[in-house]
């Protein structure tokens, strides 16, 4: 039995990201991203100007003068959520945690997807495989969607971004359009991710909180760790450079490999990136 509240928060995130939808993303995902192929639709007669590599022989014969073939972009895509739902999801500044923010972005997607006639699926994981959907279609779906970002709870709180990479190149047999969600604060990840963007179409959404590069040099601050609950101190005067370099790391990685990322702002900038990052790929 689905509580009011939860169905009040379900129709607030329905709401709220089919109006950006609907304003700022549904032409530009359309644009960016690509049908599996090209199918064969009908046949016409030729006009001076056409392609005659197109002209269809058997017909022409048939009729004694000359038709083309007309194709058409088969759509119909799969596109599939993988989302880092471990304990550093749960952190935030400016009382918005980097789970909210992706859970936005998701339903965008889902709902540019679903106006599109693909199919979307979502994976969600920590250092286990927390749950699976496969991609399929239509509002009940996409609604369960995002049903389970709000109320699903992890099992376990660390991360592992390679089981998750190396358990979607093993079970996704059909390409598909892969959305990766983590903040990547992980290790020896590169390589299964590598793998899956040579089979897939994938793209990182590395989820950023400004606090996190911006951290004042005050010597030495207690933390507490959201995957481990353990506790350390940390000299933020000669620390911060590790975290910044950690990111750069990535974000050469990424560019050497050419696999697609966007740094998400844990805040509303996260529109801004996301529509630049699909008039880029549209071009």
């Amino acid at each position: 039995m689905i509580s009011k509240e939860l169905i009040k928060k379900i129709k607030y995130i329905e709401i709220k990201t089919k109006m950006l939808v609907n304003n700022m993303f549904g032409g530009e995902y359309h644009s960016a991203f690509k049908g599996a192929g090209m199918e064969f639709n009908e046949v016409r007669e030729y006009l001076p100007g056409d392609d005659i590599r197109s002209i269809d022989w058997n017909v022409t014969a048939k009729y004694q003068k000359p038709y083309l073939k007309i194709f058409e972009e088969e759509r119909e895509l799969n596109v599939l959520l993988a989302i880092d739902i471990s304990g550093s999801s749960y952190y935030g500044s400016n009382y918005k945690l980097k789970k909210d923010t992706i859970i936005e972005i998701a339903s965008i997607l889902s709902l540019s997807a679903s106006q599109n006639n693909d199919k979307v699926g979502i994976l969600l994981f920590s250092n286990e495989i927390e749950l699976f959907i496969p991609p399929n279609k239509g509002r009940v779906h996409i609604l369960r969607i995002i049903r389970e970002l709000l109320i699903f709870k992890p099992i376990n709180r660390k991360t592992s971004i390679r089981n998750a990479s190396e358990y979607l190149t093993k079970i996704l047999k059909r390409k598909t359009v892969i959305f990766f969600m983590s903040d990547f604060f992980d290790k020896d990840f590169e390589k299964s991710i590598d793998i899956l963007n040579k089979k897939h179409d994938l793209i990182c959404l590395k989820v950023n909180d400004n606090f996190e590069y911006h951290l004042k040099k005050t010597g030495l601050l207690k933390f507490i760790d959201n995957e481990t609950n353990k506790t350390s101190y940390v000299d933020l005067i000669n620390d911060e450079k590790l975290i910044i370099d950690n990111a750069n790391y990535f974000n050469k990685y990424c560019d050497r490999k050419n696999i697609d990322l966007v740094q998400i702002n844990n805040n509303d900038e996260y529109i801004k990136s996301l529509v630049k990052f699909f008039r880029k790929r549209s071009k």
